[in-house]
Formats: C-alpha cells, structure tokens, sequence
C-alpha cells in the first residue's frame, strides 16, 4: 500500500531546502514540493500535469504557503474544502508575514497551525504529535 505523502507548497527554493533539512531531522521525508497554486490545485485534483496520478492518494498533510505565483493559498485553501475528498486534509500554513486577515480567512477554512517562516522542526514535530492525538 502506498503511504499517503506530506505534500509541500513553496516557492521560495530557500525556504523548501530549509524546510526539507527540518522535515528530514524529523524523520519525514518523501515529500512532495509543488511550487505554485494552480500546481497544487493540479496535484491535489488530479489535473493537468497530474492526470495521471492516482486520486485516491490524499496527502495526509500538507504545509501551505499563502503568498504564492498565479493562485494564492487561500485560494487553494477554498478549493481544498470545496473537495470531498481533501476537505478533512491537515494544512498548516506557513508564511514570513503574519496579517490578522490571512490568519483569521485560515482559521474560518479549518486551519489550526500556524508557522512562520523559516520553520522550526522541533514546532513541525510538536504540531504534528498534537495532530496524531486529534485522530479518531
């Protein structure tokens, strides 16, 4: 059975590698980096470059950047929970600016978590532990 991947949506290649190196110490790896919003839209749909990819494979987390090239986060946010399929997905949003707007639009969406960039692996693993307590 394949394991439902951590999908990454960044477009900075900084703040991905640093991601990644955290994810990594984590031991989270084999994440899936798509780099703008209408990519993750495609990604998490099965659209576009994705056709082919197999739609029952949900991420089981994604890390989701707001300030994103062609559609931005809560973009792909509202078309995450407008999807049956992806409605129930754990995002946690990570952005360098912290506007009460975006945080406030997040958390209407169903968004818990809340990382500024650059990511702490050691708030990655402890947002991650309280999540695994969350499940059924």
């Amino acid at each position: 059975m394949v394991e439902n991947p951590v999908l990454m949506v960044e477009d900075n290649p900084d703040d991905e590698f640093l991601t990644l190196r955290e994810l990594k110490k984590y031991g989270i790896e084999g994440v899936v980096v798509v780099r703008d919003g209408v990519e993750t839209v495609d990604y998490l749909l099965c659209t576009g470059r994705y056709a082919g990819r197999d739609r029952g494979i949900v991420p089981r987390l994604v890390f989701l950047d707001l300030k994103l090239p062609r559609m931005n986060g809560l973009e792909v946010l509202r078309a995450m929970r407008d999807d049956e399929k992806l409605r129930d997905v754990p995002v946690i949003v990570t952005s360098s600016s912290q506007e009460p707007s975006d945080i406030e639009n997040c958390r209407k969406l169903g968004v818990k978590f809340f990382l500024d960039k650059p990511l702490d692996g050691r708030k990655i693993a402890a947002i991650m532990d309280e999540m695994e307590g969350e499940s059924p």
